[in-house]
């Protein structure tokens, strides 16, 4: 069986003020020509089809016509929802859909019910596991501790109970939305961390022919079987780097798998420069990123004037300005922004602390603070699904 695995598509989002419609819109034809040339048996998408719960109605309107052409193909479709969507709203009509062979898998409670896709060796089970918000699953999967692992762990089991029960050489593949330990995130993606902790390990997955991934926003293979897709568009400029593509995968009579990535259209390169504004303007070896869109760090020592309309007019696509002064790291000068670079929520509560009182937390003011911050984000989650 041949089929296709892409992710986060984050319908609807913009890329610093810049709409990314059209270029998601050329993404979405790219993949059905992809479907029809290469004579793909099945799409998969694993999670953040939407970039927020409540998606503007021109991003609804690309998904039903993302479904309808595949649909009209008669390519069946796989597709989880992420930490992004709204899996009650993603998977509204899921039991119409199917019957036009677009299978939405947004319930917690059917990790363990496989699609069944069938190619001349037998049945294709293929198991999609949403987002597992854990505060929100831990009661579904009767875990007693909330956390990534042990809800993914839950679900796996639930996988592989039905796996086991099926017919020998049934082979399998699993859909998850989820942060896997070994992947490269970047800036783009929204944390999901609970209690710190938000990668889960790779063998958490043993024992299926092909897990799909989704979430980290770059094209990575953690095993030959372990991959993400990444997202097809660029949205962040910490994905400079990235090579924008899909895994088209084969998977074998005996379960083996290959892999060959199918690069997406992009709509422009991305560039990070740095230097002092006369530098930039000035050098030569820039020239190739003038039609690019660019983020530029600013290293003068005093901000000079009019720096974007200035850089404009060498990189009109200016859309990111740092300011970034080349001072030593002790200077009392350096930037809020850049003492806190790197550093997460916890880390930055524990150094509050130790500013105020003069010592740092001990472990058990350490666990109040982690419990806080997690308490928020769960309760930003709950408040984002029931939307």
């Amino acid at each position: 069986m041949r089929f296709l695995h892409t992710s986060d598509w984050h319908l609807g989002r913009s890329f610093h003020r810049v709409g990314m419609l059209g270029a998601q819109a050329e993404f979405i034809g790219h993949l059905v020509a992809t479907v029809r040339e290469r004579e793909v048996d099945a799409v998969v998408v694993s999670g953040d089809v939407y970039d927020r719960a409540v998606p503007p109605l021109s991003a609804v309107e690309l998904f039903d016509d993302a479904l309808h052409r595949l649909a009209d193909l008669g390519v069946p479709t796989v597709m989880i929802s992420g930490n992004h969507d709204s899996a009650r709203r993603l998977g509204v009509g899921a039991g119409l859909m199917g019957r036009a062979g677009i299978h939405l898998r947004t319930e917690p409670s059917a990790c363990g019910t496989p699609v069944l896709l069938p190619d001349a060796h037998g049945d294709v089970a293929f198991y999609g596991l949403p987002y597992l918000e854990p505060a929100l699953v831990r009661d579904e999967f009767g875990v007693e501790r909330a956390g990534h692992e042990t809800v993914l762990a839950a679900a796996m089991d639930r996988v592989r109970a039905d796996l086991a029960a099926r017919p020998a050489g049934t082979r399998s593949v699993v859909l998850a939305h989820a942060f896997v330990t070994g992947g490269e995130p970047s800036d783009s993606e929204r944390d999901i961390a609970v209690g710190g902790v938000a990668s889960v390990p790779a063998a958490l997955f043993d024992g299926v022919d092909y897990v799909a991934l989704g979430h980290l926003h770059g094209c990575q293979t953690l095993t030959d079987r372990v991959r993400y897709s990444g997202s097809p568009l660029p949205y962040s400029f910490s994905e400079a780097g990235h090579r924008k593509s899909m895994w088209l995968v084969d998977l074998a009579a005996d379960g083996s798998v290959t892999a060959e990535r199918v690069d997406c259209p992009v709509p422009r390169p991305l560039a990070r420069i740095r230097g002092t504004l006369e530098e930039l303007l000035a050098d030569p070896a820039l020239a190739p990123h003038e039609e690019a869109w660019v983020e530029a760090t600013l290293t003068d020592p005093v901000r000079p004037a009019d720096p974007m309309a200035r850089l404009a007019e060498r990189f009109p696509h200016t859309l990111a300005l740092v300011f970034d002064p080349d001072r030593p790291p002790d200077d009392p000068d350096v930037s809020y922004a850049r003492r806190l670079a790197g550093r997460d929520d916890q880390q930055i509560a524990e150094d509050f602390v130790a500013h105020v009182r003069g010592t740092g937390p001990d472990a058990h003011e350490r666990t109040v603070l982690r419990d806080a911050f997690g308490a928020v984000r769960t309760d930003e989650a709950v408040r984002e699904v029931a939307r």
